[in-house]
């Protein structure tokens, strides 16, 4: 079983950057798909972007497209999140996950389980 750990989180500018970093530990950590959701005040989780184990496929959602870039590490079972151009709606609090499907994480809104959750990172996004 795969454990996560996020870190990053803080107060920035819109218009700023920040990069969301995620450790993993478990031998097992480069089979898994990784991916980050995240949830603002009063709304349900929502999926953010995903990346394949071999880090060739990625997956973003609409609302992110063109400002978040994921990556991840292997070797040091690392998961990034590189947030640009943010906006006041970015605010939320960001959720590292990881699973053996993508389609667990992109079609997280349908099926409302993913294996394995971080404990979040705050990320307020001012104005």
């Amino acid at each position: 079983q795969v454990q996560l750990t996020e870190s990053g989180g803080g107060l920035v500018q819109a218009g700023a950057s920040l990069r969301l970093s995620c450790v993993g530990s478990g031998s097992l950590f480069s089979s898994y798909v990784m991916g980050w959701f995240r949830q603002a005040p009063g709304r349900d989780r929502e999926f953010v972007a995903a990346i394949s184990w071999s880090a060739g496929t990625t997956h973003y959602s609409d609302s992110v497209k063109g400002r978040f870039t994921i990556s991840r590490d292997n070797a040091k079972k690392m998961v990034y999140l590189q947030m640009d151009d943010r906006e006041p709606e970015d605010t939320a609090v960001y959720y590292c996950a990881a699973d053996r499907y993508v389609a667990s994480m992109t079609g997280y809104s349908s099926t409302g389980h993913v294996e394995v959750w971080g404990q979040g990172t705050l990320v307020t996004v001012s104005s």
